[in-house]
């Protein structure tokens, strides 16, 4: 779960875009080259092996969401975005379960 603020702040995917009407990666747009692989070559997309990874702030799991605080489990039975910890959803009259 994720509000609209944080939306924009989650991960872009690396596959090039089919569609060549508004994409930014294509090559008359300058954004991708020829035969270039964009897994190894963009470094801000790219896992690495050695990255510790946050806790979840209520259940203390480990969080594997860049820049999230809370595990999806907790976002979800709490009502709340996993990012930012806003309330998103009133969970009063919900039987939330994360089985």
């Amino acid at each position: 779960m994720v509000c609209e603020k944080c939306q924009k702040k989650l991960g872009k995917v690396i596959t090039p875009d089919p569609w060549k009407s508004g994409a930014r990666n294509t090559t008359e747009s300058g954004g991708r080259v020829v035969n270039e692989n964009k897994a190894l070559t963009s470094k801000k997309n790219r896992f690495t092996p050695y990255q510790t990874f946050t806790k979840c702030r209520i259940c203390k799991s480990s969080v594997h969401q860049s820049g999230s605080h809370y595990c999806q489990g907790c976002a979800y039975k709490k009502g709340i975005c996993a990012m930012c910890g806003k309330k998103i959803i009133e969970t009063k009259n919900y039987r939330q379960t994360s089985v």
